[in-house]
């Protein structure tokens, strides 16, 4: 994974263990907030690569402890940071749009690991090369729900938003999970997505793990581009995004796909 690792523990007395070595957990009692912070090795730096994988590994199967667990995390994306969980745990899921106030109307996307993986939780319509033109990418595809996926995931809808982020530490955490995650953007609903830690710093004493992966190197904070593929031969935008010339043109010049402006 080529990362570095400097954990901060956060716990309810508001105080902070520091530590710069990753194989041991901070003895502190009543943790709150694990803070795992992804650092790019120099070329000649100090660490060796086997180092940087180790370092890697510990913030990877930390997260995915979390989430087996039933928690909520905040990840690094290619377009924002987000607040994931497991897309198949209903409670989870709740915690998700307790932490954010979101409305319980409004869907949750899911991202995974592989083209693959789609065709679990999603009947698709379209061409596999298609998808592997648009994905992983800032794009997320708007399908039919199959019967795999979580009933109360969207309850209100038969369809599912998907992702597969071109993040390595996002692909790496849905493959080692080997279930799809639940994703939204990390920030209190009716506020602007964030683009660095910080940003969501009030959102963390909600949260198990914050993986700090530094600044996104998309500053739009448009997040992906929502196009809706759920009806053969036919595209729909929802949200134009970051990705919205290059998608719509693969659409249409690649694939003849038509626009359905119908709302």
């Amino acid at each position: 994974m080529g990362f570095s690792a400097f954990v901060r523990t956060f716990i309810s007395s508001s105080q902070v263990c520091v530590q710069r070595a990753v194989g041991v957990r901070a003895a502190c009692e009543e943790m709150k907030t694990t803070v795992l912070r992804l650092l790019q090795q120099p070329p000649a730096g100090p660490l060796s690569p086997s180092a940087g994988k180790h370092d890697g590994l510990h913030i990877l199967n930390s997260t995915v402890k979390a989430l087996k667990d039933g928690q909520v995390v905040a990840v690094p994306t290619d377009t924002i940071y987000g607040l994931a969980c497991l897309a198949q745990n209903s409670e989870a899921i709740k915690r998700v749009y307790n932490i954010k106030g979101r409305n319980g109307n409004k869907p949750l996307a899911i991202c995974v690991g592989e083209i693959q993986d789609i065709y679990k939780y999603c009947k698709v319509v379209v061409k596999e090369e298609l998808l592997e033109d648009l994905l992983p990418g800032p794009v997320t595809l708007v399908l039919e729900r199959s019967e795999t996926l979580n009933a109360d995931l969207n309850p209100f809808t038969k369809l599912v938003g998907v992702r597969i982020p071109d993040h390595p530490f996002m692909r790496r955490l849905c493959q080692v999970c080997d279930e799809p995650l639940a994703l939204t953007s990390a920030n209190v609903s009716t506020q602007a997505s964030t683009v660095a830690v910080h940003e969501f710093e009030d959102l963390w004493p909600s949260l198990s793990v914050v993986v700090d992966g530094g600044p996104i190197g998309d500053q739009s904070r448009l997040g992906s581009t929502v196009v809706d593929l759920s009806v053969p031969g036919r595209y729909q935008i929802i949200r134009s995004g970051c990705a919205f010339s290059a998608t719509v043109a693969a659409l249409e010049k690649k694939y003849g796909l038509l626009e359905d402006s119908s709302s």
